[in-house]
């Protein structure tokens, strides 16, 4: 048997055990683990950007210092999988109540332009952030979300949440100042919601505050969620709730997303809504308010492009790839020594890095005055296996990291850098390693990484080859909502 193929075999051998670990700890459903107190400073719930203009400038006048790093920045393979998700992002905040997102027929409906008309049927996702704000005491009535889902079939339907998590700002997530790199073994490490429902995911959990089925009758609607975005009695105020959901149906559904002020009693006292009152809101009411940016319109191409937020059905809910060297080969030839390469991850039109690739979510249906693509997809599960071989007759210590360049959408022949970064927080969520150590003992790390514009990172995972070793590497995580594309994974060989 050659060397060749009995490292072949011995790859398969570390692919089978890590795809065994990798769907042991992946369970439909577990408990939560209770996260520990954090002592922190509250923050006011920002509004994310609708383009990268939006975003707050650094408080300094000083120039930043860039770092050209050579690299070649290369087409990330794979694709996004078929499965539809149900994306409720716009109006992101909301002060007015009225559809969110409907998924509904528009027929009967008061106002048939608020309802795209999309059933669901098997595998989809639920994805949805939304702020509430009060500027003064009589704003501060509490903001309700719900997701109702309706059976239009003659027999019932069995509606399974498969994993999920939904959390407030305030007080499930705070923005809390962290460091770039923090082990996250038992999912108790996060930074607002978005980074918190994403690691839950990653998981395999299901919160339960949400239901592991409803069995939805015959011509019948069922609330999904209801839960309320308080903002408080200390004004100005806001808070923001993010959700995410992967679901099963038996059969078609139609799926809404509705904002509701709490109804109150007689006395004053605020209550839940109602499953009559969300149907009410559906049947009558249009879209909520108020609207964020109409995105730049598709051909033109100004110095200020607008992407606007999402509000409809985006198509993929994972990207997988197994990235060799090219489609011929089932390896990756590590860098050369002191050299290193890049795929890049979440790319828009405006930032491929001179790839060309737009990894954006196309959209199913949406709303005209909605993003034409589901850019930044948030919530959606990168899960990239790299089978790293050292092609090379010396020892080699190799390094993979995520990095969050410059944006850039020609090819520069490297990656620019700042340093140091800027202030701005470009990325924070957990991301999951799964390989062999240098004694072959097969570890899993979670790993909760805070990065700013411009920083070059810290390596996700070492290993030292020996000449013609090959060695088995996955990488996966949940892009996080409150996160800003594009970023990068980094091969690197060191000196």
């Amino acid at each position: 048997m050659s060397i060749a193929l009995r490292q072949g075999n011995l790859l398969q051998v570390q692919l089978n055990a890590l795809t065994a670990m990798f769907l042991s700890i992946l369970p439909l459903a577990q408990a939560i683990p209770t996260p520990p107190t954090q002592q922190v400073i509250i923050q006011r719930e920002v509004p994310l950007p609708e383009n990268e203009l939006d975003l707050p400038q650094p408080q300094t006048t000083a120039p930043l210092n860039t770092v050209m790093q050579p690299q070649q920045v290369r087409v990330l393979p794979g694709q996004l999988d078929s499965i539809p998700v149900f994306n409720s992002n716009s109006p992101e905040v909301v002060q007015t109540e009225g559809i969110l997102l409907s998924t509904f027929p528009p027929e009967t409906k008061q106002v048939p332009s608020a309802h795209l008309n999309f059933p669901f049927k098997g595998r989809f996702d639920i994805f949805a952030h939304h702020i509430a704000k009060a500027k003064n005491r009589e704003e501060t009535r509490t903001l309700f979300q719900g997701i109702i889902v309706h059976n239009p079939n003659s027999e019932p339907v069995t509606l399974n949440v498969l994993q999920g998590a939904t959390y407030l700002t305030r007080p499930d997530a705070l923005f809390i100042d962290l460091p770039s790199y923090l082990e996250n073994r038992f999912g108790t490490v996060f930074a607002g919601p978005g980074s918190r429902i994403t690691s839950d995911v990653l998981r395999g959990y299901r919160q339960a505050i949400l239901p592991a089925a409803i069995e939805i009758p015959a011509n019948e609607s069922r609330m999904l969620m209801n839960l309320p975005i308080p903002v408080g009695n200390v004004t100005p105020a806001s808070n923001g709730r993010s959700t995410l959901m992967r679901m099963s149906s038996s059969n078609s559904v139609y799926v809404a997303s509705l904002a509701m002020f709490a109804p109150q009693s007689q006395g004053g006292v605020e209550q839940y809504p109602t499953l009559e009152q969300w149907e009410n809101i559906l049947n009558t009411k249009g879209l909520a308010g108020p609207r964020d940016l109409a995105p730049t319109p598709r051909g033109e191409n100004p110095v200020q492009k607008i992407y606007g937020r999402v509000a409809g059905v985006a198509e993929g809910s994972q990207w997988e790839a197994k990235i060799t060297d090219n489609s011929r080969t089932d390896y990756l030839t590590i860098p050369k020594r002191g050299e290193s390469f890049s795929y890049a991850l979440s790319t828009t039109d405006t930032g491929t890095f001179g790839t060309g690739q737009v990894q954006s979510a196309k959209m199913l249906a949406r709303y005209p005055d909605t993003a034409y693509f589901a850019h930044g997809n948030y919530g959606i599960q990168y899960n990239l296996t790299f089978p790293l071989y050292n092609k090379s007759r010396e020892s080699q210590s190799v390094s993979i990291k995520m990095q969050t360049p410059i944006k850039a959408n020609t090819e520069l022949g490297g990656l620019m850098f700042y340093d140091p970064p800027e202030n701005r927080i470009f990325f924070r969520g957990t991301v999951r390693v799964m390989f062999n150590d240098d004694t072959g003992k097969t570890l899993t790390r979670y790993i909760h990484i805070v990065q700013r514009r411009g920083q070059q990172g810290e390596p996700l995972v070492n290993v030292n080859m020996k000449p013609g070793e090959r060695r088995l590497v996955q990488v996966d995580f949940l892009y996080p909502p409150d996160a800003t594309p594009p970023q990068v994974l980094t091969v690197r060989s060191s000196n």
